[in-house]
């Protein structure tokens, strides 16, 4: 049986961290390292990092939109710049293309990342939005930098390649484009990195709004936060049932992920791009950065790209 955890447990808090009041904060994740968060500004152009002990926001500022980062075994990190896989050196602030993708496709850009349980770097693409949502479709595709920096793409005609994860048996990846209001899942092979047999296994509901990012827990429930809906849901994908909601103060919710020294907290990035100044002045957390507690769940740690 699930605990009973609907949106009326009174133990689930919900607290701005860091008001940051990104253009488009993305890809939350935790540096166990570092006990810090890290996370993106896409149009900001800014990778950042959230320390909880010093409740400060360090800032490395690049040349391109930054859709996602990773942690990387040898250390530092890596993350999706413009059409471009990069390495990124904190201390130093520098950073190096490892390749590019999309090169017959000026107009596109990444967007949401996640490295694989074997250590692959998975991210897509799509064309930059003309305003938010809103944007030339299908240009988009789904990429995997494996650790020897080579690239495949899995397949294209995208729209908004967001949220992945994969499943606690490592058979299954979980991904989003967010147009299609649908979380799918594919067979996965963890030796190959392989995927293929999609299916749907959520549809969202017309007030859930846009599926962006995503994350499991260590129950395989899927976390998926909802793009203008303001909540991040949580979804059984066996069983195709929403399980649970919770409601965040900003309409424009991006990604989750879990963090804290044992996982058990849920960081939630936001947005303020395409929000006018009444929406702003009623959502002045819009853009920040949210801490979820109490909600009887851990998370899986990230894991790190193996090149």
């Amino acid at each position: 049986m699930e605990p009973a955890a609907g949106p009326g447990m009174s133990s689930v808090k919900i607290e701005c961290v860091a008001n940051e009041g990104c253009r488009i904060g993305e890809s939350p994740v935790w540096d166990e390292k570092e006990s810090a968060l890290l996370f993106v500004d896409i149009t900001g152009r800014k990778v950042c990092r959230w320390s909880p002990a010093a409740k400060q926001v360090q800032a490395i500022s690049v040349d391109a939109p930054v859709s996602s980062v990773a942690l990387r075994k040898s250390g530092d990190y890596v993350i999706t710049l413009g059409t471009r896989f990069a390495a990124l050196k904190w201390k130093e602030q520098l950073v190096t293309t490892i390749t590019q993708v999309d090169k017959d496709k000026p107009n596109n850009r990444f967007n949401d990342g996640k490295v694989d349980p074997a250590g692959r770097y998975f991210a897509g693409t799509m064309a930059e939005e003309i305003q938010p949502a809103v944007l030339e479709r299908h240009q988009g595709s789904l990429y995997t930098l494996f650790s020897d920096l080579s690239v495949v793409k899995h397949f294209d005609q995208v729209d908004i390649s967001n949220g992945l994860d994969w499943s606690l048996d490592h058979k299954i990846f979980f991904y989003i484009d967010s147009l299609s209001y649908s979380v799918d899942a594919f067979d996965y092979d963890l030796q190959t990195g392989k995927i293929g047999n999609r299916r749907s296994i959520y549809k969202l509901e017309k007030e859930e709004s846009i599926p962006d990012g995503m994350c499991i827990d260590t129950e395989g429930k899927l976390w998926v936060a909802c793009y203008n809906g303001g909540r991040v849901i949580r979804l059984d994908p066996e069983t195709g049932k929403r399980l649970q909601t919770v409601k965040l103060p900003v309409d424009k919710t991006t990604s989750c992920c879990f963090g804290g020294k044992d996982y058990s907290e849920m960081y939630v990035t936001s947005a303020s791009d395409g929000m006018d100044k009444e929406w702003l002045s009623r959502q002045p957390q819009a853009g920040g950065i949210f801490k979820i507690t109490g909600l009887g769940v851990k998370g899986v740690p990230p894991y790190p790209f193996a090149g």
